[in-house]
């Protein structure tokens, strides 16, 4: 682990350990969930933790939006230090831009109206800040006049984060992982995180981070204890305050725990509040409980994620556990996997040829897959291997024969179903994404389907990147 907790127990830290085993079986058999990982802490201590293999305790995983929570720290940093304010404008930090930015509510929008979502903008303005500009995404978004008095309505909106990056970058002179080295990761014992960048090569802020599960642990546990790590201030009490606290309402919201309200790029919740992202990334704070749960996955669906944190975990809290109870949790989280899918090894007796390059079918999830071309290969040193082809690149993934090969960018296996098609599973295990791959036996094209699709990435970026901590 990069960041190094104490370790105890369920019962010792005053957790029934059968309530954390019930949210592990509800997290498995969800419809829409796949857990990746799992830590619970209780003051401070690990109380359970687990990875589903190929997942590990020192593999980092994308983030998507949890990386929002890390910019707030940044940004919150340099509040501290005095280099901005949360009541400054925002066009107080792009001068250059403010001969092209007509409107009074432009004009008016402040630091603390972006660190809340509350722009004035009605709706996501991503895709139209980067029409207007593609080559600078906060220039596009300040061309983009908001719909009402910023702070008077919340709306998800990528830019804000992004042009919370950029102030930081501009005030403190470098890159926000050289910002955040010395005064976050290093406190807080983070040695690996890294950062998804633009095309300027500039953090995207609001996506594209990566790190380990134990360090979106860390950063939960420092917002419990209010900005304070080991007895040492990282982050002011005042800061974290209103980072974690309901700046603007969000009524509107679908789900239950999307309704809450909204901080600096922290969600409140029905219990406490997070910092979360697309696919199941999650920091949840449970500050009357003292308790934080980390958790990273590929679930579609989030809202029983939390469903299942608040029907297991939360009644296990102060309720009395016992040392066998620990026991099998214990046995229980060591045993954790992600099963390949079941099916006759590709060498089986009498089985077709495969080997050799497809092409795509023409259904509608195969081009929703982006892929290009797939390549099946055999030889007698390396075994079975698939090539992987799309926009962004190749690659070449060994293939496990009813398991698992790691790489450590990959894990996949490949087996034969009842009809001779080899099924090819891929997961990018350090993202949430696993692909799924057909070719038939006669030779024709294959087909193709994400489990759950990349927001940002094709198939050769779906890693973590080389330059970070």
């Amino acid at each position: 682990m990069t960041t190094t907790f104490p370790r105890s127990s369920p019962s010792a830290l005053g957790i029934d350990p059968s309530g954390i085993a019930a949210l592990v079986d509800a997290l498995e058999s969800a419809p829409g969930v796949e857990p990746h990982s799992l830590v619970v802490l209780r003051h401070g201590t690990v109380a359970a933790a687990g990875w589903w293999a190929p997942y590990a305790p020192d593999r980092p995983h994308l983030l998507y939006s949890l990386s929002k929570s890390f910019t707030a720290a940044a940004v919150g940093l340099a509040v501290d230090e005095g280099l901005l304010g949360l009541d400054d404008t925002v066009l107080q930090h792009f001068p250059e831009f403010a001969d092209e930015v007509p409107d009074d509510r432009t004009r008016r929008m402040r630091v603390r109206h972006l660190l809340a979502m509350a722009s004035g903008h009605r709706a996501e303005t991503v895709d139209r800040a980067r029409a207007a500009d593609p080559d600078d995404l906060v220039h596009g978004f300040l061309l983009l006049p908001p719909d009402e008095e910023p702070g008077t309505v919340f709306a998800y909106n990528q830019p804000c984060t992004y042009t919370l990056g950029e102030i930081v970058r501009r005030v403190s002179g470098g890159t926000l992982l050289e910002y955040l080295r010395p005064r976050l990761f290093a406190p807080l014992g983070i040695d690996d995180f890294a950062w998804r960048r633009d095309d300027a090569g500039h953090e995207l802020g609001y996506s594209g981070g990566y790190t380990t599960t134990d360090a979106v642990a860390a950063l939960g546990q420092l917002c419990l204890d209010r900005g304070v790590h080991d007895g040492v201030r990282i982050l002011s009490e005042a800061w974290v305050d209103l980072a974690t606290s309901r700046q603007v309402a969000n009524p509107d919201e679908g789900n239950p725990d999307w309704q809450q309200g909204y901080g600096f790029q922290f969600w409140m919740a029905r219990h406490g509040f997070r910092g979360d992202g697309a696919y199941g990334q999650f920091s949840i704070v449970l500050p009357e409980q003292d308790v934080v749960v980390a958790m990273t996955g590929q679930s579609a669906d989030m809202q029983a994620v939390l469903d299942a944190v608040w029907q297991h975990l939360l009644p296990a809290v102060d309720r009395a556990g016992s040392a066998d109870g620990d026991a099998a949790l214990r046995a229980r989280l060591e045993a954790l996997a992600l099963p390949p899918t079941p099916g006759d090894p590709l060498d089986a007796p009498g089985a077709a040829p495969v080997a050799g390059r497809r092409a795509p079918a023409r259904d509608d999830a195969t081009r929703a897959s982006g892929l290009e071309a797939v390549e099946l290969h055999r030889d007698d040193e390396r075994g079975w291997t698939v090539t992987l082809v799309d926009a962004s690149g190749s690659v070449a993934a060994p293939l496990g024969d009813g398991s698992w090969a790691d790489d450590g960018v990959t894990a996949s296996s490949a087996v034969r179903t009842a009809d001779g098609t080899v099924a090819v599973e891929v997961r990018f295990v350090q993202t949430p994404h696993l692909l799924r791959v057909w070719c038939p036996p006669d030779g024709g094209p294959f087909r193709a389907a994400w489990a759950t699709q990349p927001l940002h990435d094709g198939i050769a970026t779906l890693r973590r990147p080389a330059d970070g901590v």
